[in-house]
């Protein structure tokens, strides 16, 4: 009886396994072209592999006989196939259909995995480089402002450009490149994103709060700079020049692109620089201090293998930039240079020649950032999941030169240190839930070197946070969302600070000496923040949807808001922070409708946003009112505390007629309330301490577009095309002791010109790109710029106050690929 049952057994196990010896294999195609990522998934068995990046796939131990396969992808139309599995190895091939709704572009940022914007709750816009070299800009942060409605920058100058997402910016803004978090002490107003911005492709941006995924810092919403990625023929080397010229402040600007793939293994390689002398308005003339240089060089590897793939990356980001502080003659209102320190009268300085303002030499008087940046992406696929790696290495180094008698000895002099480590394991679908278990965060440090002002202290940061994401579709309803739990210690010594007998500089001490003061008492704390989200999306048509998303955001306070003690030299102001402030954090509502109807694309956001210990900037006054001076000539401002609330929309109509399609006008609203919900100083103060600092005003943006559908001559589809921009009157601002002040509205025209230029043989010679901002060259102050305020009368001349933001500029790009 047991011969006959153990010989009954393996005769079963022979027949299932003589019934699993099924393979195909094949390829993906799209219009010609390898159809990566691709899913192929058995009908009615729990088999699914994807296709690698030359579009391969393959399918082990299927059972012989009738299958339906099914391939899908993001971008592309679902396809199913019938077919007769044998014992030999079948060979299919197949063509996939690209969607053309704008609703199936894949997106990577703010989502477990990738995901087609229909399909993702959460507010996300994507902009094109073809976008962003015909929006020319002297930074990447200002294309960014100009393509996505919501967004707008605080600037100092025009090379300094920190993003704000629906009124919210600094910390709450995450910034990453290629999905690294961007760490390069960007808690300064005048510090701005250290990027190339020859290098980005694409650009992403998550409107909202994404700590479920990011943890802190991502309170308000996320930026992903994403840079270029070989895709060209195998053993071809390949590649790009760029040169740019703007007329207002005489930029010039390069960059060499190389791209080389060889079997599996992708290469790139780019080398920048751009240089400008100080910018020009019509009512400033030439502002003095407003010069800058850059570098950048990066170079990335990337293999391709059945199991996945390993993307290692180096990048190095030099910048010399003046240091503006607004200081003028009293009469004539030019501007005019510290030479002293001790002595120094800011109302009886020299003023600047007229060859120094259009000189491109850097002043002795400014900032010298580095930035360093090593990291490797990884990704390990196991039949239906895969486990993602990304580990980064980065040092930033800000050198700030403010002392006119000892020109190479630095008043600000720190290194930070970070190491970013995110780890993402995209579990096998169950129940038709995708979903993913996620741990990340980052240990940083920073040291003060040989400098005279200190600012912050010595810190160390250690960040971990743990997160779970789910997705599943039920028809045409898409669900996701998540939790996540963060912890975040800061922690630093006692801190002494003493004076150089030799100099008469500060310098940093220590406790042996009698005469150094403690300027930064030792600190150990930890933060906790639990957020999460839920929303769907709903597709009411292939062509109309709805979406509604709530997410609950967490940020820890950074480390100028907790432990600032001391005069930033280029921002000209002494910081003051709070050691027991709270951790934010925020509530927000999201709610959306997006058509993209044959004549027109319209999409409508609508948010609510309410925060718990929100912290702002507040400029430090007596009892009296009168502003407080710590240091001579530098402003002070002491960090707060409080309840508050933001609510806006955001609207777009972008009309292109099926009639003619040559033509598009596209056209968005924004507007973003900031109300200050603190009890106490409302029922002191009113309506100045009603709202908060740094909203944006209504904002009205409309473009006319005429493209060329054929060739014209050597010009391959030649686009024209005329903008205007409106920025409302700002009222509703932080007026207590006047640290903000009302903006009058304007409203500023642009015209553009561009084409590729093609040889007879139809190859692309080169691509013409050539923008006018400021057409009428308007004078005008944004609500955004801090130079603004760097004005040391109460009245001037002209009347007008502070500095003015830039005037016409007429640019010129060319992008010469190879």
């Amino acid at each position: 009886m047991k011969l006959l049952l153990l010989s009954f057994t393996f005769l079963i196990f022979g027949l299932v396994a003589s019934a699993q010896n099924g393979f195909i294999k094949g390829s993906i195609t799209s219009n010609g072209s390898p159809a990566p990522n691709i899913t192929i998934k058995v009908v009615g068995r729990n088999q699914i592999t994807k296709s690698d990046q030359k579009g391969f796939y393959i399918l082990k131990n299927l059972p012989t006989g009738a299958l339906e396969l099914q391939f899908s992808g993001v971008s592309y139309k679902t396809k199913r196939i019938q077919t007769m599995v044998e014992s030999d190895t079948l060979m299919i091939s197949t063509d996939l259909s690209s969607l053309e709704s704008n609703l199936d572009e894949v997106v990577v940022t703010g989502v477990n995995r990738a995901t087609a914007l229909r399909k993702s709750p959460v507010p996300i816009a994507v902009l094109t480089k073809k976008t962003m070299d015909q929006n020319v800009n002297t930074n990447l942060i200002e294309a960014i402002v100009k393509g996505v409605p919501g967004v707008t920058a605080v600037t100092t100058g025009p090379n300094v450009s920190k993003p704000f997402i629906r009124g919210l910016g600094y910390n709450r803004v995450l910034t990453l490149y290629d999905g690294l978090r961007q760490e390069g002490q960007q808690w300064g107003d005048e510090h701005g994103i250290e990027v190339d911005e020859y290098g980005i492709s694409r650009a992403e941006v998550v409107k909202g709060p994404a700590s479920l995924t990011y943890g802190s810092d991502a309170l308000a919403g996320v930026i992903n700079m994403i840079p270029y990625t070989p895709m060209q023929e195998d053993g071809k080397l390949t590649g790009d020049f760029t040169t740019n010229f703007q007329s207002n402040n005489g930029m010039v600007g390069a960059s060499l692109g190389l791209a080389y793939i060889k079997n599996d293994w992708k290469y790139s390689f780019r080398a920048s620089g751009k240089a400008a002398h100080n910018y020009y308005n019509k009512v400033d003339g030439y502002v003095f201090g407003t010069a800058f240089r850059e570098y950048n060089v990066s170079a990335s590897a990337r293999v391709d293998k059945s199991w996945g793939y390993s993307k290692t990356a180096i990048t190095y980001y030099n910048n010399l930039m003046e240091i503006p502080d607004g200081s003028r003659d009293s009469l004539s209102r030019r501007f005019t240079r510290q030479v002293l320190d001790d002595g120094d009268d800011i109302k009886n300085r020299p003023l600047v020649s007229d060859q120094d303002l259009k000189r491109y030499s850097i002043n002795p008087l400014h900032q010298h950032i580095q930035h360093y940046r090593f990291y490797n992406a990884s990704q390990f696929k196991f039949g239906s999941s895969d486990l993602n790696i990304l580990m980064g290495g980065q040092q930033s180094v800000r050198r700030e030169y403010n002392h006119p008698t000892a020109p190479k000895q630095a008043g600000l002099y720190v290194v930070l240190n970070t190491l970013n480590y995110d780890v993402k394991y995209n579990l096998p679908d169950f129940a038709g839930i995708e979903s993913t278990l996620g741990v990340n965060g980052m240990y940083q440090s920073n040291r003060s070197k040989d400098a005279t002002d200190f600012p912050i202290p010595d810190y160390d940061l250690f960040d971990i946070g743990a997160f779970y994401f789910a997705k599943k579709s039920f028809g045409k309803l898409d669900i996701s969302g998540g939790v996540r739990m963060d912890r975040r210690n800061i922690n630093w010594n006692n801190f002494y600070v003493g004076t150089d007998a030799q100099t008469g500089f500060g310098r940093k001490s220590d406790v042996s000496d009698e005469m150094a003061d403690l300027q930064f008492p030792s600190f150990n704390r930890n933060y906790y923040g639990f957020s999460g989200s839920i929303g769907l999306t709903y597709n009411l048509s292939e062509k109309f949807l709805f979406k509604a998303n709530i997410a609950r955001g967490y940020r820890a306070p950074n480390i100028t808001e907790i432990g600032s003690n001391g005069l930033d030299p280029g921002a000209h102001i002494v910081y003051l922070g709070n050691r027991t402030f709270k951790p934010e954090f925020n509530l927000q509502q999201d709610i959306g409708v997006i058509a993209y109807l044959q004549d027109a694309d319209i999409s409508l956001e609508i948010f609510n946003n309410n925060i718990q210990n929100y912290i702002y900037q507040s400029r430090l006054t007596d009892e009296n009112g009168t502003p407080v001076v710590v240091v001579p000539g530098n402003l002070t401002y002491q960090y707060q505390q409080s309840k508050a609330r933001l609510y806006g929309a955001e609207l777009s109509v972008n009309l292109h007629p099926a009639s003619a399609k040559w033509l598009n006008f596209n056209n968005s609203f924004a507007y973003v309330v900031g109300l200050n919900k603190n009890e106490e100083l409302l029922r002191l103060h009113g309506r100045e301490a009603k709202y908060l600092p740094f909203i944006p005003p209504l904002q009205i943006r409309s473009e006319l577009k005429a493209t060329a559908q054929k060739s014209i001559g050597v010009f391959s589809k030649p686009y024209v095309k005329v903008d205007a921009v409106l920025f409302a009157d700002q009222n509703k601002f932080y007026a207590l002791d006047n640290t903000e002040t009302f903006t009058k509205g304007y409203t500023l025209f642009n015209a553009g010109v561009g084409s590729p230029i093609k040889s007879k043989s139809g190859k692309t010679i080169l691509d013409l790109f050539v923008q006018v901002d400021n057409i009428f060259n308007v004078a005008y102050q944004s609500h955004l710029n801090r130079l603004k305020y760097f004005e040391y009368y109460e009245a001037s001349p002209n009347g007008r106050s502070g500095i003015y933001n830039m005037g016409r500029n007429m640019s010129f790009k060319v992008v010469v690929p190879f």
